[in-house]
């Protein structure tokens, strides 16, 4: 079974473009921070991933502003360059908004 539920923080997002069937398509990316349990040891585990969502879920993730939490799931695949992973996003649950959206320092005026 190739299923992957990851609670993450919405970090990145591209316009939204459509895919030669006329479906919306957004590339994400998303961070993920916590600690796991290995061989009975604590772990920081924190890595960031590619993400694509198509279809109906674009419309819950386009508004939402850098920041924003959720529980994502979908599936893994292969990118198209062969290189990594891309996560395939089928459902999302957000959990929260940050109150501001997240800006860049670099380009406040």
């Amino acid at each position: 079974m190739n299923r992957l539920v990851l609670q993450a923080t919405l970090v990145q997002w591209q316009a939204m473009r459509y895919t030669p069937a006329g479906l919306p398509a957004l590339d994400l990316s998303l961070a993920h921070s916590s600690t796991a349990s290995e061989d009975g040891q604590p772990r920081q585990v924190s890595f960031e991933m590619r993400a694509v969502a198509i279809g109906a879920v674009t419309r819950l993730l386009e508004p939402l502003p850098l920041g924003s939490t959720g529980t994502f799931a979908g599936f893994l695949t292969s990118q198209r360059n062969g290189r990594g992973l891309l996560f395939h996003i089928t459902e999302v649950e957000i959990d929260a908004a940050p109150a501001a959206p997240l800006t860049d320092p670099a380009c406040s005026i």
